[in-house]
């Protein structure tokens, strides 16, 4: 499958909540090498958004202009119902970024780190402390927080970097590769906070190197290929894109399973194994009709397993490229 694959349609039905972030034909290049190209996103509030992309893709970028980092070239962007390029301090006082590289001061304290950028976003004395301490205890960090932050443990300058951006009380956060280097613990200690920072109605941007990180946290999930959007969709949409889903049927009984060939003909036999594979997207509905098929010829299955591609397979097939967490993000 060629980057020429289509966004996956939008769930019909209902009204749309209001979008956090919005983007019409976004374009940004540098020199002659274009870097965007015309990108549309729309991103509801209350969401978990991911972005992908091979190495140089425009993740980055993006997230660069949506955070008024950087200037487009070219379409509109709206961000908390600020238009990006007219209105940046609008944009500003809503967003809080975490990027690749913590903002950490590892020579004062993790209590210092927090007051100054309550002093940055000026805050009383009294309301800075009252803050600081209510954030540090939030992200575990009450007892480190008279040590040097260089004392801290990767996770732990990890939380303290967005506890210092949750200072400002943003409804919208962009999170660049926010798990990178950490271990596996301090890897779902991040998820947690991020799950529980959408519960609490802030947006997350995400963009990750980890398919697993986009596929456990995203509602959404957007592929970028080329400076162009080649798939956007939830997890499981974005698996059915791509070929090699298929149901699995087991048997114990011998009988049962040459009945069931019979009756599955386009599957594919195990005769060591009792086993049926069918081709499938791992839809309901083509899940009911083989299930029906079954029923109406008096068959029942021992085991059934649905198997679905992963979103590595998803990201190589759109994008003909390592998956990212063989690559490392450069520095657009």
């Amino acid at each position: 499958m060629s980057s020429s694959v289509m966004p996956t349609p939008r769930r019909g039905g209902g009204q749309q909540p209001p979008a956090a972030v919005s983007t019409v034909g976004l374009r940004k290049s540098y020199g002659d090498r274009t870097v965007l190209d015309g990108i549309d996103l729309r991103i509801p509030a209350g969401t978990v958004f991911a972005l992908l992309g091979p190495n140089g893709a425009g993740k980055t970028t993006t997230v660069q202009i949506l955070s008024t980092l950087v200037s487009a070239d070219g379409g509109q962007a709206q961000v908390a119902g600020h238009d990006v390029a007219a209105s940046p301090d609008g944009v500003r006082a809503a967003i809080g970024v975490t990027g690749q590289f913590s903002a950490v001061d590892g020579l004062i304290t993790g209590e210092e780190n927090m007051l100054l950028m309550a002093d940055l976003h000026h805050l009383s004395k009294a309301e800075g402390r009252r803050t600081a301490a209510e954030l540090l205890e939030r992200f575990d960090l009450t007892e480190a927080a008279k040590k040097p932050a260089s004392t801290y443990s990767g996770g732990m300058k990890r939380r303290l970097d967005i506890a210092m951006t949750l200072v400002g009380a943003p409804r919208i956060i962009f999170l660049d590769e926010p798990t990178t280097g950490l271990d596996p613990r301090a890897r779902h200690n991040m998820w947690q906070i991020i799950r529980e920072l959408v519960s609490d109605g802030v947006t997350v941007f995400l963009t990750t190197q980890y398919l697993d990180e986009a596929d456990e946290l995203a509602d959404r999930i957007a592929v970028l290929n080329e400076g162009k959007i080649v798939a956007e969709g939830s997890a499981e949409e974005l698996k059915r894109l791509i070929p090699g889903g298929h149901v699995r049927l087991r048997f114990t009984d011998p009988s049962a399973y040459r009945s069931a060939a019979s009756a599955l003909r386009e599957a594919a036999r195990d005769d060591e194994a009792l086993s049926l594979q069918i081709p499938s997207d791992g839809s309901q509905r083509e899940l009911r009709s083989i299930l029906d098929r079954l029923d109406t010829a008096g068959i029942e299955a021992d085991e059934l397993t649905v198997h679905t591609p992963d979103l590595d397979d998803v990201f190589f097939a759109l994008t003909g490229t390592s998956t990212p967490s063989q690559i490392k993000e450069d520095v657009r």
